[in-house]
């Protein structure tokens, strides 16, 4: 399980460059960080505890040691690659890992999602940004951890009822085929979660052979003509291009 212990939330800082690490602990001890976001009001954690590895092994044995309750990875490491150490540590942990890296390829960035990853920022980076991903991955990882999603999904004016497999606007029902309904699904199960091609293309058709770009491209274009106002503009469903996409149920961006 993840670490907090009394007021204090453990983060893991995975990095070789020390200016790095630097502005990675001071953006986490500037404001207190939540220890349960399960409902307005919370109570903020009072500290941060901010754990640093400058290799990839060494990350990996404090990961193993002290469970944090969020990883921070660089990709570029001295000792061997960030995809193996997030592969490794996914393999027996669930707690969110942000990857920081200079490298901007979608192939990239789509291998460690695939690998585990639940978010990616290039460097350079503004803190004001990483804190609200930060944000974002605590407070997903405290919902999975309280039982996941609720069946029934609101946002803007839509309603999405997973026991009912039924979508309504303002009360009346949109048909969807069972295609767009299992995409729909997965996506509305991992709220500000940057979904790979692949991983949708497996969660909504199975172990078949196919484009999974191209057959997302269909589907999500059918998906946002139901539900979104402006298909051409969507709120809801976020394209991330050359890797995949990621519900907002707040309509926008994080």
């Amino acid at each position: 399980m993840p670490h907090a212990d009394g007021d204090s939330l453990t983060v893991l800082v995975i990095d070789d460059e020390p200016q790095i690490r630097r502005l990675v602990r001071n953006a986490l001890g500037a404001e207190p960080l939540p220890l349960d976001t399960e409902r307005d009001g919370a109570a903020p954690a009072s500290a941060v505890r901010v754990l640093e590895a400058e290799t990839g092994q060494a990350g990996i044995d404090l990961a193993a040691a002290e469970a944090p309750a969020l990883v921070i990875l660089d990709l570029g490491l001295p000792d061997m690659e960030g995809l193996e150490v997030c592969r490794e540590i996914r393999s027996w942990s669930s707690a969110p890992i942000i990857v920081l890296s200079a490298r901007h390829s979608d192939t990239v960035k789509a291998a460690l999602l695939d690998a585990g990853a639940d978010d990616y920022l290039t460097k350079p980076f503004s803190t004001v940004e990483f804190m609200a991903r930060v944000r974002a991955q605590l407070r997903r990882a405290r919902r999975a951890g309280s039982g996941g999603t609720s069946a029934v999904v609101a946002f803007g004016d839509l309603v999405v009822d997973q026991q009912r497999r039924r979508v309504e606007r303002s009360g009346e029902p949109i048909h969807l085929t069972p295609t767009e309904w299992g995409l729909l699904r997965a996506l509305v199960t991992h709220p500000r979660q940057t979904l790979t091609h692949q991983q949708l293309f497996k969660t909504v058709w199975g172990n078949v052979s196919g484009d999974a770009q191209q057959y997302l491209r269909v589907y999500v274009g059918h998906l946002r003509r139901k539900i979104e106002h402006d298909p051409v503009r969507p709120r809801f469903i976020q394209t991330e291009p050359g890797v995949g996409y990621r519900f907002e149920p707040d309509g926008g961006a994080a």
